[in-house]
């Protein structure tokens, strides 16, 4: 496809400035200066049955995560208004495994229901493979965007899990936007792919009409098979926001897992490389970098949240 080479090109191959130029025109002209921020909770840690390659929690990996059951409706509301003091536009109930159990979707579309009927923040979860009938029930409980990675292109994925198909998580994306709820769905990148898995996940994800592409980078973890994993350039990194902004120019590009080890002291270029959005506040078994200081590096790039309405 003519249009994945010329994407590529254009993120390798054109010097880092000039990108860093062009990426922000792109930026600009869809969002302005406007950038989204969104805060999880770690409401279920640990213990699943997935093998993936690059993750903490997998039971197949000897990691020393701490490890915790779905936490309580009165939890997860505490966790809730942490996120709302700080006026993030999405807070995510986020659950480790390949799914949960009946007594733990109800439990958290109890707390879907008392979170949005006392915030302002959209409600999202990432809780993993569900059928139609959780999804409607979520739905109506208030849930408005359902967050589940597809991690990697078809071709690359069986090299990073075998115990779940990649096919199987493109459903779980298809069935949640059936039933009206907006989808977050993005990738890890820096696992051994390369650029062309990079370009077609991309592709894939335009066609599915995602809202939110998150953007990971591999911290990898002591443990796990991706351990000894060379860690991705910051260079490289925003190259790949910028092919993402090129190929969804009109989709919300949000920075989120690997951004303090990877992007560093590079991070506030990645405003310039593409993204309009990012996770502020600590990741599932990582630390982050805290709301105060993701406020203020966007205050002194003139850039607008909803705390920040900077004329």
């Amino acid at each position: 496809m003519q249009e994945i080479q010329d994407a590529l090109k254009y993120a390798t191959e054109t010097p880092l400035e000039e990108l860093l130029t062009v990426s922000a025109q792109i930026r600009e002209k869809s969002f302005g200066r406007d950038i989204q921020t969104c805060m999880l909770a770690n409401a279920k840690c640990g213990k699943c049955s997935n093998n993936c390659r690059f993750c903490s929690q997998s039971i197949h990996h000897k990691t020393d995560i701490a490890t915790h059951s779905l936490l309580d409706a009165k939890s997860l509301i505490a966790e809730a208004k942490r996120a709302a003091e700080y006026q993030t536009d999405h807070f995510c109930i986020v659950t480790s495994g390949a799914t949960i159990s009946r007594r733990e979707l109800e439990q958290i579309a109890e707390a879907v229901a008392e979170i949005t009927g006392s915030y302002k923040m959209k409600m999202c979860a990432s809780l993993g493979k569900l059928d139609r009938e959780s999804f409607v029930m979520l739905k109506e409980a208030g849930l408005t965007r359902y967050h589940h990675n597809l991690e990697t292109s078809e071709a690359f994925y069986p090299q990073i899990c075998s115990t779940q198909k990649w096919r199987e998580r493109y459903d779980t994306v298809c069935r949640a936007y059936d039933v009206g709820l907006e989808i977050c769905s993005g990738a890890l990148f820096g696992m051994g792919e390369c650029w062309r898995d990079r370009a077609d996940l991309a592709v894939t994800l335009r066609e599915l009409g995602v809202a939110s592409v998150p953007i990971n980078f591999l911290h990898a973890h002591l443990g796990t098979p991706l351990a000894a994993q060379t860690p991705l350039t910051s260079e490289e990194a925003l190259r790949i926001i910028a092919l993402y902004r090129y190929l969804l120019p009109t989709t919300t590009i949000r920075i989120c897992g690997g951004r303090p080890k990877i992007l560093a002291d590079q991070q506030s270029k990645m405003f310039a490389a593409g993204a309009n959005a990012l996770m502020t506040g600590n990741y599932l078994t990582l630390d982050g970098f805290t709301p105060e200081s993701d406020y203020k590096m966007m205050e002194q790039l003139g850039l607008r949240t909803h705390l920040l309405q900077i004329a």
